[in-house]
């Protein structure tokens, strides 16, 4: 037999037990230790001055109260007559002796409290109140013939010897085994989430009764299980935060997700020390290429084209790079184009070589009435039993993206809210979000989608997403956000209880996706898309209304004659002389102009706006249109 191996073996066997056994024990010893030290902060000086005068008080007392009982029975032995002045001085001398000796032996109660003997002594006391009468219980009770006879003095001692053993395996330091691999933060961290640390300190942080599982490192971090006891719930632990964190000495940037367990009494501390998207390259984009990387499991996380989206994220979260690689695939295919509404500018520019933009009121007002129509007409060509078009070159998937969406609402409504003498405004922009409403409630079944992004994800007045057009999205996306009520209004009331805390991600790159009742609440890290990349692709085709083309009319900037001599071919003809001409020949109003010429009512109203800031065309004061000779 190999000794050394044998003996080795035993060693560790034996640690290993002792180990397992001691965070069982640490509870009662911690206990212990805090009525011991409670015992002895009592027994001060003061304390100890004050019971030894409450023990002479209640001494002189109690020998007052005997005098004054024997003088009152002396008194009664001397008169038989119960009213005698003897008599009723005695009786009234002893009732005020007991009392003060009452008194006196409540002072001095108190002060025993006050200053009680220690632990050991009173564990001494009660292991000799048991063991001396089961010693001689067991005396009496043997005799030869009793075999079974139950010896209390045995008991006894088995007593003490499993205090002083529960003790000693409670305050016992057992061996932290830690997984490799575990950085420095991770080792302290793990230390600390050892139930023999834990609860030793547990009480000073108010966590006294749980007691945690030895951490286990994954992909995202240190996973520990809580043991909640008592009046413990896994929502007042979750609601013990800052202890914890405290408790920890965990970085205060660092994201701890506390949940809860597989059973009602248990909680899972999570601390997210790693990423499990660590290594992985989320720089540029190809087709194909994944949206980005849960960084708990792992796993690539894909979003579909087709599916209405809303995009959330306050400024410098990374919104914007997010936002990218969805645009990039839903402009690749033969049978995509994308169309970017943005008011700021800044993003539309980086995208005009392979999206239609727009970017003011009244490329907005035309894109979207262009839309508005198309979804109508593609609508009527859904045959019977089928729910969406079928998508080709001819009927391409329209992507369209809208940034800042806060923006296009604002601008829609103060464009007509507040008029001015010089700048009286135009009505027909507030059809702006009617034309994305519509779009948002009706134009799935097209293949015209809608992708709503904000930096402002509320809906009161000053709000980033309009109620209708929220509630039509499947698809909601949120990066770092300000506060707990954006992450409810972007995820869903129940996102607070869900584990949906947007507000708690880190800046920038990293978002949380819902999209069902199967998703879970993981930070996802976001393909980074720089803007440079975006220009770096191929040119595509824009869209624009009755041909999936780009429209090759060249920018007219000669005025034609308001009175053409001959005849306009009309692949020449601008929609301003379009317009113009219909005012030649007797069209008077905005409705006959947009009858006559076939154009959408937004584009109409710019181009007379264009003509009757030239001369070209004017208006009466009851509002006629006239041609500019005429109305002069």
């Amino acid at each position: 037999m190999d000794w050394k191996q044998a003996w080795s073996t035993t060693v560790n066997t034996t640690n290993g037990a002792l180990d397992a056994l001691s965070p069982v024990c640490a509870p009662f010893a911690a206990r212990w230790d805090r009525e011991a030290e409670r015992r002895t902060l009592l027994r001060s000086p003061e304390n100890l001055k004050a019971l030894m005068a409450a023990q002479r008080e209640h001494n002189s007392a109690r020998s007052t109260a005997a005098m004054a009982r024997n003088q009152r029975s002396a008194a009664r032995k001397a008169s038989t007559n119960p009213f005698s002045a003897n008599r009723r001085a005695a009786r009234t001398a002893d009732k005020a002796a007991r009392q003060h000796h009452s008194q006196a032996r409540s002072v001095m109660k108190v002060a025993r409290k006050n200053y009680p003997a220690t632990l050991t002594a009173r564990a001494v006391q009660m292991h000799a109140a048991h063991a001396v009468p089961g010693g001689l219980a067991s005396w009496l009770m043997t005799e030869a013939t009793h075999a079974l006879t139950v010896w209390p003095a045995s008991v006894s001692a088995g007593l003490i010897g499993l205090n002083i053993a529960g003790l000693w395996l409670g305050r016992r330091q057992p061996s932290v085994r830690l997984d490799d691999g575990m950085s420095a933060e991770e080792r302290r961290l793990a230390a600390r989430l050892d139930p023999s640390f834990w609860v030793q300190h547990a009480d000073a942080r108010g966590l006294s009764g749980t007691v945690p599982t030895p951490a286990k490192l994954t992909p995202a971090g240190l996973v520990s299980h809580v043991r909640l006891d008592g009046r413990w719930t896994p929502k007042t632990f979750r609601a013990k935060a800052d202890e914890i964190r405290a408790l920890l000495g965990a970085r205060t940037d660092l994201r701890m997700e506390i949940t809860s367990g597989s059973h009602g009494d248990r909680a899972t501390i999570t601390l997210r020390t790693r990423s499990a998207a660590d290594g992985i390259d989320l720089t540029g984009w190809q087709p194909g290429a994944p949206w980005g990387v849960d960084t708990i499991t792992g796993e690539s996380v894909f979003v579909p084209l087709g599916r209405r989206m809303l995009i959330a994220g306050t400024s410098g979260s990374g919104k914007s790079w997010s936002a990218r690689a969805l645009l990039a695939e839903g402009s690749e295919a033969p049978d995509h184009r994308l169309v970017v509404i943005d008011p700021k500018r800044v993003e539309a520019m980086n995208w005009q070589h392979r999206a239609r933009t727009a970017i003011t009121l009244d490329e907005v007002l035309e894109v979207t009435d262009e839309l508005v129509a198309e979804m109508h007409e593609r609508l009527a060509l859904i045959p019977r039993g089928q729910d969406v078009i079928a998508i080709s070159a001819e009927r391409p998937r329209i992507t369209v993206f809208v940034d800042e969406g806060a923006e296009v609402i604002s601008m829609a409504a103060t464009s007509r809210a507040r008029p001015t003498k010089e700048d009286p405004g135009d009505p027909e922009w507030g059809r702006i979000m009617e034309n994305l409403r519509t779009l948002a409630r009706m134009a799935r079944a097209a293949e015209i989608i809608l992708i709503w992004a904000t930096q402002k994800p509320t809906m009161d007045r000053n709000g980033g997403i309009d109620p209708q057009i929220s509630a039509q999205i499947t698809y909601r996306a949120a990066l770092a956000l300000s506060t707990s009520g954006e992450s409810r209004v972007v995820f869903g009331e129940d996102a607070t209880e869900k584990g949906w805390h947007a507000h708690e991600l880190p800046m920038p790159g990293v978002a949380m996706l819902r999209f069902g009742p199967k998703a879970k609440p993981h930070p996802i890290t976001t393909r980074a898309f720089s803007p440079a990349d975006v220009i770096a692709l191929p040119d595509r085709p824009n869209w624009k209304r009755g041909s999936s083309q780009p429209a090759a009319s060249p920018l007219r900037l000669v005025k034609e004659s308001a009175t053409p001599d001959g005849p306009v071919s009309a692949s020449a003809e601008t929609n301003r002389d379009r317009v113009l001409r219909a005012v030649h020949e007797g069209a008077r109003t905005l409705r006959d102009v947009t009858d006559a010429t076939g154009i959408n009512k937004g584009t109409v109203s710019r181009e007379i706006k264009v003509l009757t800031a030239s001369g070209d065309v004017r208006k009466n004061d009851d509002g006629m249109l006239l041609p500019g000779q005429e109305a002069a």
